[in-house]
Parts: structure tokens; C-alpha cells; sequence
């Protein structure tokens, strides 16, 4: 499904309202992320949404963690309330009819499957349509903390380094997230997977 013009405003305000808090000017966070200012200032106007290595980028110079994100994405349409032990208070079971959703460019989608924000690992719900891809093939990028993942469905091309994989439905991947990577989804179905990223917030990318 296409993502709604409605949740690229509420991503993009987010960033926004964390870039200025924090006194970066546009032109600067153009200028670390790597793109045009116009292109931050559509993403903040929600005009675009980013794609996932802007996300990534942007996430990463504001100190933000993708859960702080989560919290005010949208939920599915048409979802019926959590009863019992699924309504939030309880913080401890998701609901799949219930899981926040980031729609980001170029046909990849995040939902969340966590219950409440966890500020040590990113446990997501991922889908690469046909054709998507995190960054082109000539720009990959790179952050902070180590990922997991596991394929559900589809094929799914990862690119770590000068290495690349195709991974099938039950195969897994593990790798630094300070390598450059990307993530391509091959072939003519959706790419799905089970992600985690832990401590993506402790950013030695120029350490040694």
C-alpha cells in the first residue's frame, strides 16, 4: 500500500522539530547527511519521504533512536482496539493488527514489534517491495550498532562490504552496522524479514 502523505508529515516534523532543537541549520544537515537541502526541507514538509539511508543518516546526526520515530508514526487502517492484555498499559505483548508502520521511499515499510519504545535494540518487521532498495549500489551506508536479521519470504540482497549475499526464506545474516551495507529486494516479490538493531546509538564510525 501506498504510503500516506498524512505519516510523511508527522516522520518529517519529528525530524524537523529535533534538528532545531538541537540548532542545526538545513544546509547543515544536508551537508552531513549527504543530499540537498531541498531534500530535507520536502522530507520535513513531508512533501518525500526518505529513503532508509537518509533515515538512517539523519536519525543518526540528531541522536535520535528509530522507536522515538515509531511513537508517532501511524497505525494500520481499519484496526480494532487492543482488549485485555494487548492494550498498552500492559507494554509487554504487540498485536500484529496493532504494530506501528513507517512507510519509507521507494516501497520499504518498518513496523515495529515492540510493544512499548525500546531505547537498546530496533526489532522490527521489514518489507522490501519488488524493486526497493535501502541506498543505490554506488552509495552505501553505514551507522551505528550490529544487526540480525531473518528471512520470512522473498529474496533479499545484502551487501556488506565488497561482499554480497542472496538470502531465501530462513536464511540469516549478522554483521557491524559501521560496515557499509545495503539491502536490495530481488526478483518480482516482496523481500520480508525479522530485523534487530542493538545499540545503534553507540556510533563509533570514525572511532578506531
Amino acid at each position: 500500500m501506498r504510503p500516506s502523505p498524512a505519516s510523511w508529515e508527522t516522520l518529517g516534523r519529528k525530524l524537523r522539530t529535533e534538528r532545531e532543537r538541537r540548532g542545526i541549520a538545513l544546509r547543515e544537515m544536508a551537508r552531513r547527511v549527504g543530499v540537498s537541502p531541498s531534500l530535507i526541507s520536502q522530507m520535513e514538509r513531508g512533501l518525500v519521504a526518505p529513503s532508509v539511508a537518509t533515515l538512517w543518516s539523519m536519525t543518526t546526526e540528531l541522536g535520535l533512536v528509530m522507536d522515538e520515530l515509531f511513537s508517532d508514526a501511524e497505525r494500520p487502517t481499519n484496526t480494532p482496539e487492543p482488549q485485555g492484555d494487548a492494550s498498552p498499559q500492559h507494554g509487554h505483548v504487540q498485536r500484529k493488527g496493532s504494530r506501528k508502520c513507517i512507510r519509507l521511499a521507494g516501497g520499504v515499510e518498518w513496523e515495529r514489534l515492540t510493544a512499548q519504545p525500546d531505547d537498546e535494540v530496533e526489532f522490527l518487521h521489514v518489507k522490501y517491495e519488488a524493486g526497493a532498495e535501502s541506498c543505490p549500489e554506488n552509495s552505501l551506508f553505514r551507522h551505528g550498532g550490529k544487526e540480525y536479521a531473518y528471512v520470512l519470504a522473498g529474496r533479499l540482497g545484502v551487501q556488506i562490504g565488497f561482499e554480497q549475499y542472496e538470502l531465501s526464506p530462513g536464511d540469516s545474516v549478522s554483521f557491524k552496522s559501521q560496515f557499509p551495507h545495503r539491502l536490495w529486494a530481488i526478483g518480482k516479490e516482496p523481500a520480508v524479514a525479522i530485523w534487530a538493531v542493538v545499540n545503534r546509538t553507540d556510533d563509533n564510525r570514525n572511532g578506531s
